[in-house]
């Protein structure tokens, strides 16, 4: 049994203005950098095997700083962890989109990645992964859409549908079966500071 332990990116400017950032490259802010540190020495002491970050920035610089605390682990990067694509949405607020396109522009096509598409890229990488890793516990780092949605795909009897928070920690077993979700949008590391 593969345990893949799904790590939120920290906070971004755009995160916090309430901004679509889907593949934009947008940069982890000093509150993202501290935050990815709290998850890091969250994660240090408990037994990961591996990481495997998305190519954009914000993320990677959170595994980045999650590896530095666990000397000698692999660490690997794979595009298929990307965020969704927002199309013409990336960079714009809810507002924006509103006085833009109207109430009703998330039915237009502005150029958004489908659902269907994030997770064929989504489960070709676990695919890998179960078969590069067996038995092992592998830390992925991505993005809140890309994650939720993948979880919902991997465990599709339970009802996980919150928005995830930024460092998050969510971690599914791999069965033959049923994968099971033993901790969802677990953000305990930040008790205090956030």
């Amino acid at each position: 049994m593969t345990t893949i332990g799904f790590v939120r990116h920290g906070v971004t400017a755009w995160n916090k203005e309430g901004r679509a950032q889907g593949s934009s490259d947008i940069p982890l802010d000093e509150e993202g950098i501290q935050m990815a540190e709290h998850v890091a020495n969250r994660l240090k002491d408990e037994q990961w095997d591996v990481i495997y970050s998305s190519h954009l920035i914000r993320a990677k610089k959170t595994a980045e700083i999650i590896a530095e605390r666990k000397p000698g682990i692999e660490f690997f990067v794979d595009d298929r962890l990307r965020e969704i694509s927002g199309g013409q949405i990336e960079g714009t607020t809810e507002a924006e989109r509103i006085e833009r396109w109207g109430e009703s522009w998330h039915e237009l096509d502005l150029g958004m990645e489908a659902h269907e598409d994030l997770i064929a890229r989504g489960m070709a990488f676990i695919e890998d992964v179960k078969a590069k890793h067996p038995n092992e516990r592998v830390l992925v780092v991505s993005h809140g859409s890309f994650i939720r949605r993948l979880v919902r795909e991997l465990v599709a009897d339970e009802e996980l549908n919150d928005s995830l928070g930024n460092t998050s920690v969510t971690v599914v077993k791999l069965q033959d079966e049923t994968n099971y979700c033993e901790l969802y949008n677990c953000m305990e590391h930040l008790q205090g500071i956030v």
